[in-house]
């Protein structure tokens, strides 16, 4: 079965482990980790906020505090989290803040969020390492927020593998040239 065929409004099923990034406008994110081995699947929706009940609308107004993330349902047998991490830190500009190239505001904000206290630290240190190499190049701080997340919020269907359905689609996330390791 693809990653593709997998109803996404199912919780993530036992074995596997999830963990959610924000990166700029979900589309993108969604589709760096798509070839991924050892990927479950993807799920794209909204995080790290004070609203119950976001949708796209109210998320692109600021007005719910959410960021538009993407939940990354792995197998940590075939993956590790420094390989998520890699492709998290590679694949986006982690020094804008509340912002991804020409998409602004706090919905497209870099944040990394766990369902797993004990793995905060890792993601700071990942944090950590790669601020130091961007340091090497005098390319800024890193604005990234690394917190446990508190509830997440799927988004609309049309927003689901959006890319895959559309392969031409909008998507202006690129990285700073910088690797990971």
């Amino acid at each position: 079965m693809s990653i593709f065929d997998i109803d996404y409004k199912i919780d993530k099923p036992s074995g596997l482990d999830q963990i959610f990034f924000g990166m700029g406008c979900f589309w993108g994110a969604e589709k760096k980790f798509w070839n991924l081995e050892g990927l479950y699947t993807t799920v794209v929706g909204y995080a790290g906020g004070y609203s119950d009940k976001p949708n796209y609308e109210d998320v692109c107004s600021g007005a719910t505090g959410h960021a538009e993330v993407v939940k990354v349902i792995y197998n940590k047998k075939k993956n590790t989290l420094e390989e998520l991490l890699k492709i998290f830190w590679e694949s986006h500009n982690p020094t804008q803040l509340n912002r991804q190239g020409n998409d602004i505001g706090t919905q497209y904000r870099s944040i990394i969020l766990s369902d797993d206290k004990e793995q905060l630290e890792y993601l700071e240190l990942s944090k950590q390492k790669f601020q130091e190499k961007l340091n090497l190049k005098a390319m800024g701080e890193i604005q990234t927020e690394i917190k446990i997340l508190d509830r997440f919020y799927l988004a609309e269907d049309y927003h689901q593998k959006y890319l895959y359905k559309k392969p031409n689609g909008y998507c202006g996330l690129k990285g700073l040239g910088i690797e990971y390791f």
